[in-house]
Parts: structure tokens; C-alpha cells; sequence
């Protein structure tokens, strides 16, 4: 009889073992797509051109295409304006779906390692929620679709998730739709478009920058400290047990050390003494 942890090790497994199948199928499609006749293509379905543009830019984007390359295409092919929205879109929407298919064939997987540094990792993140999604779209660290993926593993909520990806999303759309637009037309790209980009990377490196300081600092001020009565400045004496040697006269109040009786003559003193 199976046990049901190895029963659901067996679920993941094999759910992980499908998701990479589908991956890897769809960077195959990715492949063999004709580029150079995408402008006619969007030009030959007409007003729905710019869903199926987003439509197509997610599942790239769930295929582990760059964002970059998506977000370009669709500058040059629908202008600065309406490419930004359109990649924007299939931003948001690629990562919907790298996120609940991450959810589905990996979830609990890091809750699992109670001891690891990725279940310390996922604290992390689910205690920093919308900003730590945030800093994480904004810097350049793997490609979009597997941040996405691999963000579907962890305990970070639903919203924190989506708003963060949102918010993240917007600077990087912004100017690579602007150059994808230049590209068509070149001379009127302008050095201003690179502003929010730029912008967005050093925000995000400052706040990782401040966030491991402070997890260094943490961790000295956690650090154990010399033990009591061990250093040079430690009281003399202190903490000794009764009876360990120490005159009691020398031992300060309170060290553990009984304070001695009171002489009280008895009747047999008295006697002697008379």
C-alpha cells in the first residue's frame, strides 16, 4: 500500500514532468513561428489583431521567450501607444498563467522543506508580499515566464502576486514599446524613454541592497552573546553555587548564595556564658 506522502511526492513529480513537456513544446512552436510576416498577419485579421497579439505574447511568454523581445514586437507592430497596452497585457496575462500552472504542478513543494533555505526563502517573500513581486519583475534576474513559474511554488498570495506583477510590469513595457516603435520609425526615439526602465532597476536594486543589510543586522543582533559571568566586566562571584568555595561574606546580594544566619544565642549559649 502506498503511503500519501509518497503518493503526492508521485502527483508532483509527474505533474512537474508534464508541465516541462508543455514547455517544451511550446518554446518548439515559439520556433518555427514566420516572423517576418507578422505584420502582415496582424494586418490580415484586422481589428482583433491587437487580442491576438496578446494572446500570442503570453503563451511566448509561458514558453520562456524574453519579455523583452515580446514587448519590442509589440512597440513595432501597433506603435508606442497601443503596443505599451498590448505588451502590457500579454505581460500580465503570461504571467497568470506561468503562475497557476507553477501552482498546480509545484505547490507545496517548498513548504515541504521545513529546515531549507527555499522554505526560508518563501517567508520571506510571503511576509514582504506586493514589494518583494515588485523589486523582483523590476530586476532583470531569469527569464519572465520562469520567475513566474517558480513563483506558483510558493505561499505568496494571489493578489500580492498579481498587483506586483502589474506594477512591475509597467516601466520595462513602456520603453521597450517605445523602441520597438523606433524601430520602424527610426529618428524619433527619445533618450527619455529609458527613464522609467532605469528608473524601476535602481529602485528595486536599493531595496534589495536594504533589505540584505537588514537581514545581515538581524542576524549579528541575533547572534549569542558571551555568557554570563565570562567576559572581563562580569561580576565577581556572580551565579556561584552554594557551597562551590566562595565565601558567602564576599558574594554580592542575590547571587544565590544564602546570606548567613544571625547569631542567636540558645539557652545552652546562655548557660555557658553565665
Amino acid at each position: 500500500m502506498t503511503a500519501p506522502g509518497q503518493a503526492s511526492r508521485r502527483t508532483r513529480v509527474r505533474r512537474l514532468l508534464l508541465l516541462t513537456a508543455t514547455v517544451l513544446a511550446l518554446a518548439g512552436a515559439a520556433a518555427l513561428l514566420p516572423l517576418e510576416s507578422a505584420r502582415q498577419a496582424v494586418a490580415d485579421i484586422g481589428p482583433a489583431g491587437p487580442v491576438a497579439a496578446v494572446l500570442a505574447g503570453a503563451l511566448l511568454i509561458a514558453s520562456l521567450t524574453p519579455r523583452t523581445a515580446v514587448t519590442l514586437a509589440c512597440g513595432a507592430l501597433f506603435g508606442a501607444a497601443e503596443g505599451f497596452w498590448c505588451a502590457l497585457a500579454a505581460a500580465v496575462l503570461g504571467a497568470t498563467v506561468t503562475y497557476l500552472a507553477g501552482h498546480w504542478a509545484g505547490r507545496g513543494v517548498l513548504c515541504a522543506r521545513v529546515n531549507s533555505r527555499l522554505a526560508r526563502l518563501d517567508g520571506w517573500l510571503a511576509q514582504r508580499g506586493i514589494l518583494a513581486v515588485v523589486v523582483v519583475r523590476l530586476l532583470p534576474l531569469a527569464p519572465y515566464g520562469l520567475i513566474g513559474y517558480a513563483y506558483g511554488t510558493t505561499s505568496v498570495r494571489h493578489r500580492d502576486y498579481f498587483l506586483g506583477t502589474f506594477l512591475g510590469a509597467i516601466p520595462s513595457c513602456f520603453s521597450y514599446a517605445v523602441i520597438g516603435a523606433a524601430v520602424v520609425a527610426p529618428g524619433e526615439i527619445n533618450p527619455l524613454v529609458y527613464l522609467p526602465a532605469t528608473l524601476g532597476m535602481l529602485v528595486s536594486s536599493m531595496a534589495a541592497w536594504h533589505w540584505r543589510r537588514t537581514a545581515r543586522r538581524a542576524r549579528m543582533s541575533a547572534a549569542p552573546g558571551p555568557a554570563a559571568g565570562a567576559g572581563p566586566d562580569a561580576a565577581p562571584h556572580a551565579g556561584v553555587p552554594a557551597g562551590a568555595g566562595v565565601d558567602p561574606r564576599l558574594a554580592p546580594a542575590g547571587a544565590g548564595i544564602p546570606a548567613p544566619r544571625p547569631c542567636v544565642p540558645t539557652v545552652a549559649t546562655a548557660t555557658t556564658m553565665v
